[in-house]
């Protein structure tokens, strides 16, 4: 609810307001006991860390502190806050996220940091065990900490191999990117996303051109190749996880609202009145990238792929534009037989994704490739495993031997989120982005996944369902080589429901990446896991997307 809205002009609009989660617990008679760590992502995070501040238990401001800005971190720290939480047991551990995991350690001893506040809080706080609450990167950099802290230095904090087990009760990922996100395929091949290629098809002037030096996406991109964080978003598993040229976990899906179905096919009416079946369009969603819809929907035995691995690379784009030098990028060395092979091979999948990667940004892949992987291990008993570039992989890592500790994914769903694209090749200029989102492909109806160029299926907006939820639906899910100890986990869906009004500001049913921070339902969960209640006293999964059906569908050796 905006602030500036006195709350019985609200209510004489809306009618009654229900009180925000930590009023409700808080008449329940629920109080603090674990402490709590927030490990913020890109958006909500700042670039050091400090101790989370509380609003005062008696006012209905929002709560501050210098290491957050953003309003839906203030407005869960002001929930926890009416149950009597306060600075001596919440701790934001803010990091600088442009740098790699392992980076804010060797540059800023952050991992030391949280380690040490992390050990406080326990020791200050009765012994209770902290509830750790990372949101977006938060959930993978927090995943690197948990394997950091129990190896031996001096590549870990020497913490021990039950460090997690003596400090943790619980770690509640919000829109937790396990497995990658697809957006940053197109982030860094392109500067990106669906909205702005709709932009760059309506106003291509604006972003494309060099009027005023502005230069846009080449800028952002220059700036975000620099970002070494941004390399562990790249999605991981390869074609295991999100499929190959001829299948995906999400076969079958609908991208619209559910009607009433007669043998799982949609009813419709024709123009005169007449019952029609309408199936589901079927969608290609492991041809990550494709270059052309009629590639994106081509049989397999149709495509005919040209190698790009190992093609000449051609003559350099650059000229003596000084301009040129101000924007540089990779693909200035790409040369036009380069972009040719990589439009010529047609189709790539999450597995050729990486290599696509280390032939047009070579430089880029050769620094992301010191600090992550994007693999799935054969033998997790190897030596090689305990680098710490594997330590943000869920799939190259074991979770740490701590039974007792929960881990629990929660996110929203019933918002289309980016999934695969189509590409084209950009008109030729100087210093120029080769590739970009082909904005004028659409599905064949107003109900297709097909929208301005992208795939869209299940997620959060940001996230897609089958990154958020797989591990703990399915590979996490009782003891399995990745979690040998076998701690619980749990999947807790929250369904999207934007605002009614707009004087419910963000809303207080969103599933969106950032917004659900302010989602009600979220945050009783977290604070009565704060307050002491188990997964199981939370009723266990709260599923509404397809993802333990997804998740048998791939075959991963558990």
């Amino acid at each position: 609810m905006p602030a500036s809205f006195p709350q019985y002009v609200t209510e004489a609009i809306t009618g009654p307001l229900p009180d925000p989660p930590g009023v409700k617990l808080q008449k329940e008679g629920l109080h603090a006991k674990h402490p709590v760590v927030f490990v913020p992502g890109i958006v909500t995070g700042g670039s050091s860390s400090g101790r989370a501040t509380s609003a005062p238990r008696g006012s209905s401001g929002s709560a501050s502190g210098a290491a957050h800005s953003a309003t839906c971190t203030r407005v869960l720290i002001a929930n926890l806050a009416r149950i009597g939480y306060e600075e001596k047991n919440m701790y934001m551990a803010a990091y600088d996220w442009r740098l790699s995991f392992q980076n804010t350690e060797v540059r800023d001893q952050t991992l030391s940091r949280i380690k040490s506040n992390i050990e406080l809080l326990v020791a200050t706080n009765g012994g209770n065990r902290v509830v750790v609450i990372p949101h977006s990167m938060g959930v993978l950099y927090f995943l690197h900490f948990m394997k950091w802290v129990e190896a031996p230095p001096p590549m870990g904090g020497g913490g021990g191999p039950n460090w997690c087990a003596k400090h943790i009760k619980a770690v509640t990922n919000i829109g937790g990117p396990f497995l990658g996100v697809p957006k940053a395929v197109a982030g860094l091949f392109s500067s990106e996303a669906k909205d702005v290629a709709v932009a760059r098809a309506i106003a291509p002037e604006v972003l494309d051109s060099d009027f005023l030096g502005l230069q846009t996406l080449r800028h952002l991109m220059r700036m975000t190749r620099t970002w070494d964080s941004t390399m562990s978003m790249i999605p991981k598993g390869g074609e295991t996880i999100w499929g190959g040229l001829d299948w995906s976990p999400e076969d079958g899906v609908e991208c619209k609202s559910k009607k009433k179905k007669v043998n799982d096919s949609e009813v419709s009416k024709d123009v005169n009145g007449e019952p029609v079946e309408v199936h589901p369009e079927p969608v290609n969603y492991g041809r990550m990238v494709s270059f052309g819809k009629d590639v994106a929907e081509a049989p397999v035995s149709d495509i005919e792929q040209i190698e790009f691995r190992d093609a000449v690379k051609g003559s350099n784009l650059a000229h003596s534009n000084t301009s040129c030098r101000d924007v540089w990028t990779e693909y200035h060395e790409l040369g036009w037989g380069g972009i040719k092979a990589v439009a010529d091979y047609k189709v790539y999948t999450a597995s050729s994704i990486i290599d696509l990667f280390h032939f047009v940004a070579p430089r880029m892949m050769q620094r992301g490739s010191v600090h992550f992987s994007y693999g799935i291990a054969d033998d997790l008993d190897d030596p090689k495993y305990n680098h710490y570039k594997y330590w943000s992989n869920p799939l190259e890592t074991k979770l740490p031997n701590a039974p007792e500790m929960e881990i629990f994914s929660m996110y929203g769903v019933g918002i289309p989120t980016e999934r695969a694209y189509v590409y084209k090749l950009s008109p030729q200029a100087e210093c120029y982005i080769p590739f970009q989102i082909d904005a004028s492909a659409e599905g064949g109806d107003e109900n297709s996944c097909l929208k301005g160029g992208v795939y869209l299926s299940d997620g959060d907006e940001t996230v897609p369902v089958l990154s958020a939820g797989y591990m703990c639906a399915k590979a996490w899910r009782g003891k399995t080589r990745f979690n040998p100890s076998g701690s619980k986990t749990y999947v807790r869906e929250y369904s999207h429901s934007p605002p009614s009004t707009l004087l419910e500001g963000r809303g207080t049913q969103s599933g969106a990446h950032v917004d659900i921070m302010g989602n009600f339902a979220l945050m009783e969960d977290i604070i009565r896991i704060a307050a002491g209640a188990t997964g199981e006293e939370l009723d266990g999964d709260q599923v509404y997307s397809d993802i333990f059906k997804w998740s048998e569908r791939i075959k991963l050796k558990l």
